[in-house]
């Protein structure tokens, strides 16, 4: 009976073992899955949570952390602003586009961000973008999606805000 006892506490070990070792390696064909299709590492979960930008906004992650965007908002103007930024979440890198989407949860709008290059900003590329919209001047914390495209690869990172003074 002890001997039975043993083989069945060795045969469950042995098959927990076996079934975290697998779930193991599907993790890590999801993770290169998702790295393949530029999902933002917010839906992955391998990325360190990002601290406030050097505009003093939030920081979303564009490409698995080849790219971030900073999210800023200015009340009284009722304007958004984002900022390009390098995979060291500091540095100005700017992106050969027009344009760029924003998505708010709540209250729901979407907003055309323009480029609005900054010093320094290659002709014809920005790492500023700039757009109003009325809900805007709502103060409260948002939460959303920003969306553009680079070298012809479609990017997109969601944010949320934390509660802060304004």
């Amino acid at each position: 009976m002890k001997n039975l006892a043993l083989t069945l506490t060795s045969l469950i070990a042995i098959g927990t073992l076996a079934f975290v070792a697998g779930c193991g390696d599907s993790g890590k064909s999801e993770k290169a899955d998702s790295e393949k299709k530029g999902k933002p590492s917010a839906e992955r979960g391998d990325h360190p949570a990002h601290g406030a930008g050097p505009h003093g906004g939030v920081i979303a992650d564009w490409g698995g952390g080849k790219y971030h965007v900073e999210f800023t908002v200015d009340h009284d103007k009722q304007q958004a602003t984002v900022y390009i930024l390098g995979s060291d979440e500091k540095t100005a890198t700017p992106i050969k586009a027009q344009e760029i989407d924003l998505s708010i949860k709540d209250p729901k709008m979407d907003v055309k961000l323009k480029a609005d290059p900054q010093d320094g900003d290659p002709t014809g590329s920005a790492s500023r973008f700039v757009g109003n919209h009325k809900s805007l001047g709502v103060v409260q914390e948002y939460e959303g999606t920003i969306s553009g495209v680079v070298d012809d690869t479609p990017y997109t990172g969601g944010f949320k805000e934390e509660a802060h003074d304004h």
